[in-house]
């Protein structure tokens, strides 16, 4: 851990307690989604459409409604006609037009697996039987599933109103006419053209990005019970239980109070579990059959119909000095959004050159729809794949200006007060720590063994987001403290936020006793995701313990019989003064909360926060590989990640988020990718053939923690969950180049395509 001389000195945070959760998922107490049983529950199960693209011309439940057990079928008929709009999910927003649409096709369907239709029974075989028995009409349509074709004149139109919505200055975007580019956005600073002119190397490069998934090991689920009094629950594993309750309310068209949203414990998300598939289709099946449904995915439809990443085209072109300074960059992102827009492009464009001082830049970014599922969130949405394109034209600049990878990245690192690509001058950073940490760690000094090895290093970054959340915290007489959350409990933030609650007020960090609870019971908390939990729960926690003390300086002020003004409360939870005889007089927090029942009651305290003070985030990776030229084989041989972390809340946590961070890049990187046939249909869903690395394709991740406070809170938190996803791509690329001499310009770089590149040279 390296730490700056700014951070202080705490007694809780920086410790690593046992997390509060941990007996109940060892033992198997803790209820997931597909755990609830109800009296009287059906089951449901959906049908999936065979083809990539393709109009519905009529669909014949009779004979799977004559089934018995069979109690109710629905279709997107049976959902309320939505007008276009947006929803904000926290990260990346829904149109509700497209949204219902997508939870069960409307007049087509747009991908392999496409939901068509649902089935309510009284039990799951009866219900999958019954899918047999819908009889579908379909008219095939032709498909895209390659990004650059969807964007072609020549390309088969997905939406037939769809219209390019143009955000750059200056652009001539036609947008009367059919076209499946959603969205053209740019930013842009300095003047390119007299920056190219400076360079004296100018390398222009494209690179093509597969689709990948987050790969969590629990499948989408969702229960919902219609009651006849016009109460909604539903019962679901989701990274944010008020994104649900907000999507299930504008598809149902219900108002927010009718709809009680119980988030379950949940088996991974990583930005996959924001949107709703299956929720609002088992309430439609509740309300016809006046009984609870419960709904989940087999893998397979995981993989066919929830949320990859987007597959993209990226074109990267820099300049540079022969001192390695650069002086213009222009990059064109293309991301595939999949049968609906909304890729995360944006994110990957303000992403793409944030970790250099550039002051002559330009970035195009395209948001395109094509015959694949709908995009969704996955750490550090959109960053990995530009990034991955900057930082492989950034190492290729160093190695035909012969300069020490690290050495051109220092040169060029911004600072605080540098400008981001949209002009906006950056807080204070961790950039120039995070490059001076790997120069200085023994991975990057050290030297490498063997023949056809190799070491690559590569930057990342993300802004973190901020956004709003809530928390109640009542003061027992025992001491306890009982901490109530509405955010969802991912990666261990019952902890972090306790942690921080314990530190505000002075208290171990055992009298703090956090629970996640349903959307009756808290304020709005927005969803855990975008690294915000630890950040924006931390200031509510932190301004829960400042209120806290503030009531019980109070209340020894009333026992004592003075004015508050007189009364102090340490950081050691001790409440001194003097009494109105002047006689000293001290609590410690256990004492005062003893004479609670005597002296007014419970101490309970409600806050609400909304913060924009993030810190961003920086990371940056070195990997050693070699390569096996007879196989293709890649064997990482020793993977080591840096972040700046702003202050480490609980550490063992924050090194797990960054190890498994950069174990799903190094993943994205060399094995995981979707494989459709020439219809356009999925043929690798399952953990079997989808190939995420396992332990025995892995070294130990080493994490070096860079502390760097963030100014903008309390305790310097900056958001780590996602900038480790970041550098992966590039790092291993740039190895397998020093390696064999082969630049690779598609991920991920299997072994088919290692031989590809080798064979022909032996």
């Amino acid at each position: 851990m390296v730490a700056t001389p700014e951070k202080p000195v705490y007694k809780v945070i920086g410790t690593r307690p046992i997390r509060p959760d941990g007996v109940d998922k060892v033992t198997g107490r803790a209820a997931y989604g597909a755990d609830i049983v109800l009296e009287g529950m059906l089951f449901g199960s959906i049908l999936r459409a065979p083809h990539a693209h393709a109009r519905i011309v009529r669909i014949d439940s009779s004979k799977a409604l004559a089934l018995p057990g069979v109690k109710a079928i629905v279709t997107n008929a049976d959902f309320p006609r939505q007008e276009s709009g947006t929803l904000d999910l926290g990260e990346g927003t829904a149109n509700p037009k497209w949204l219902v649409d997508n939870v069960l096709a409307g007049d087509k369907t747009l991908y392999h697996g496409h939901a068509v239709a649902a089935v309510a029974a009284i039990d799951w075989h009866i219900a999958e039987e019954a899918l047999a028995l819908i009889e579908v009409e379909y008219e095939v349509l032709p498909f895209v599933i390659d990004v650059k074709e969807a964007m072609l004149g020549t390309a088969p139109i997905l939406h037939s109103d769809l219209r390019t919505n143009v955000r750059a200055r200056g652009v001539d975007t036609p947008t009367d006419r059919e076209t499946n580019i959603a969205m053209h956005m740019r930013v842009e600073k300095g003047d390119i053209a007299a920056g190219f002119a400076e360079a004296d190397i100018v390398i222009e490069r494209e690179f093509t990005t597969s689709q990948f998934h987050q790969g969590y090991i629990e499948p989408q689920n969702g229960t919902a019970y219609w009651n006849q009094d016009g109460q909604i629950t539903v019962w679901t594993s989701t990274q944010g239980s008020f994104a649900v309750r907000e999507q299930v309310a504008t598809l149902l068209q219900q108002p927010v109070a009718r709809i009680k949203v119980v988030p379950m414990e949940i088996g991974g998300g990583f930005g996959g579990k924001i949107p709703v598939y299956l929720e609002p289709v088992a309430a439609l099946l509740s309300k016809q059959t006046g009984r609870p449904v419960k709904m989940w995915m087999p893998r397979e439809a995981v993989f066919q119909a929830t949320g990859p990443t987007a597959a993209t085209w990226n074109r990267v072109k820099i300049g540079a000095k022969k001192d390695g300074t650069l002086v213009a960059a222009d990059v064109e992102l293309c991301y595939a959004a999949g049968a609906y827009p909304g890729s995360a492009v944006g994110a990957g464009v303000m992403c793409a050159l944030a970790p250099y001082n550039l002051a002559n830049q330009r970035i195009d970014g395209f948001d395109v729809v094509t015959n694949t599922p709908k995009t969704a969130a996955y750490r550090a949405p959109g960053a990995p794949a530009s990034e991955y394109a900057v930082e492989s034209v950034v190492d290729e600049i160093a190695r035909a200006l012969d300069i020490d990878p690290m050495v051109i990245r220092e040169k060029n690192a911004p600072e605080e007060g540098t400008t981001n690509s949209a002009g906006a001058p950056l807080p204070r950073i961790g950039a120039k720590a995070v490059i001076t940490a790997i120069r200085e760690s023994a991975h990057y000094n050290s030297e490498l063994q063997g023949e056809d090895t190799g070491r690559g290093v590569a930057l990342g970054f993300w802004f973190n987001g901020g956004m709003e959340s809530t928390s109640s915290a009542t003061v027992n007489p025992d001491g306890s403290v009982s901490l109530i959350l509405g955010s969802v409990d991912i990666g261990g933030t019952r902890a972090s936020l306790a942690m921080q609650l314990a530190e505000s007020l002075g208290v171990p960090y055992e009298q703090i006793k956090p629970q996640v609870t349903d959307t009756d019971s808290v304020g709005y908390t927005a969803v855990t995701g975008g690294s915000r939990t630890t950040f924006a729960g931390g200031w509510v926690a932190y301004e829960l313990g400042q209120e806290i003390r503030k009531r019980l300086v109070e209340r020894a002020a009333r026992i004592w019989g003075v004015d508050a003004s007189t009364v102090t409360y340490s950081n050691d939870a001790v409440i001194t003064g003097t009494d109105k005889d002047g006689k000293a007089q001290q609590f410690t927090f256990d004492e005062i909360c003893k004479r609670f029942p005597t002296t007014g009651g419970h101490v309970a305290v409600t806050v609400s926060s909304r913060k924009n003070t993030t810190g961003p985030a920086y990371a940056g990776h070195i990997a050693d590989v070699k390569v096996d030229r007879d196989t293709g084989k890649v064997t990482v041989l020793r993977y080591t990640a840096v972040q700046d972390v702003g202050t480490a809340i609980h550490p063992a946590y924050v090194e797990g988020q960054i190890q498994g961070g950069a174990v799903q890049g190094i993943g994205m990187a060399l094995q995981e990718e979707y494989w459709y046939d020439d219809q356009g249909r999925l043929r690798n869903g399952s953990f079997l053939d989808y190939r995420m690395p396992v332990a025995n394709d892995l070294p130990p991740i080493e994490v070096i923690l860079v502390e760097v406070p963030n100014p903008g809170h309390p305790y310097g938190v900056r958001g780590v969950g996602e900038a480790p996803i970041v550098p992966p791509m590039a790092a291993i690329r740039n190895a397998l180049r020093d390696a064999i001499g082969v630049n690779f310009y598609h991920t991920p770089v299997t072994p088919t395509r290692i031989l590809d590149e080798l064979l022909p040279r032996e």
